[in-house]
């Protein structure tokens, strides 16, 4: 499975920083702590979490049981992004990354899912997504 997007974020936060604390980077020049501040950083680790337990709980899921966790996961960040408004270009397609990245690791074939419902892959999360 792919690197949880967050994971990165908080990494490049924590460089950044020892950077900053080392003299190899100015303040000004840091854009990480901005970009994914630690209050946004665990509500979307919180909404990956539920996502993954959601997936974990599968057994022989429906496409339907497949797309009301996609669904929720895309509202919970739908509501995230509302609040600190951090999901932009790169978060968007890594996060739709690892909505498909964790379906897959779960068995799912999210291609032949979602030619079932006539969309394209990088599609899945379309249909609720706002960011």
């Amino acid at each position: 499975m792919s690197e949880r997007p967050t994971d990165e974020w908080r990494r490049d936060v924590r460089e950044e920083a020892e950077a900053i604390r080392a003299g190899t980077l100015t303040q000004e020049e840091a854009y990480a702590a901005e970009l994914w501040p630690s209050g946004f950083i665990t509500a979307v680790d919180g909404a990956l979490d539920a996502y993954e337990a959601d997936v974990r709980a599968f057994r022989t899921p429906s496409d339907e049981e497949v797309l009301v966790a996609v669904q929720r996961v895309v509202l919970a960040l739908n509501a995230i992004d509302e609040e600190h408004g951090n999901i932009e270009t790169g978060e968007r397609e890594q996060l739709c990354e690892y909505v498909d990245d964790v379906l897959t690791a779960a068995g799912i074939d999210v291609g032949a899912l979602t030619a079932r419902r006539g969309i394209d892959r990088t599609e899945l999360t379309d249909s609720w997504r706002d960011w």
